[in-house]
């Protein structure tokens, strides 16, 4: 039998979770690097997810804790959805993916692991990226650490927000 390692993943198997919310403190720091921030908006931030459902898995997340999109300012709303499509075309030209899965889940019933702050999802997709390791092991391989995504990320988005490649 061969083993695969993922030691960065005890914390979220064992329950363990920081107080308060991961995504207000992740907004509240200035450790942009290793909260994988790679971009931060005027209302939102766009962000590595740190148990993601494929490499280059990012998520874009309000400054405001909020669980409902009635609850964001037309603002930080209209943001969401410009740094939503900021983030497609990041992983897509930093990636190549052969598409991408992007939504919310709001409320537990719903699937939300973090069901009092909104968050959009934005994930990479190739084909064949699902294999038995999901069905029969409940097991997703992520074959790319969040700091490779990081690293792999931060410059495209650096550079399509700068507007340098135009």
């Amino acid at each position: 039998m061969r083993r695969m390692w993922a030691p960065w993943r005890i914390g979220y198997v064992a329950g363990e979770r920081p107080e308060g919310c991961v995504f207000c403190l992740k907004i509240a720091s200035d450790e942009d690097d290793s909260n994988h921030v790679l971009l931060r908006g005027e209302h939102n931030v766009v962000i590595l997810n740190t148990y993601p459902y494929n490499s280059g898995h990012l998520m874009v997340v309000p400054h405001a804790h909020v669980g409902t999109l009635a609850e964001l300012t037309q603002e930080a709303g209209c943001e969401l959805w410009d740094l939503t499509g900021l983030a497609a075309q990041t992983v897509r030209e930093a990636l190549h993916p052969q598409g991408l899965n992007i939504g919310m889940n709001i409320g537990e019933a719903a699937g939300a692991g973090i069901g009092d702050h909104l968050h959009m999802h934005i994930v990479p997709r190739w084909n064949g990226d699902t294999n038995y390791m999901t069905t029969v092991a409940e097991t997703r391989v992520v074959p790319q650490s969040l700091e490779e995504s990081f690293e792999q990320l931060k410059p495209v988005i650096d550079r399509l927000v700068t507007g340098e490649d135009q």
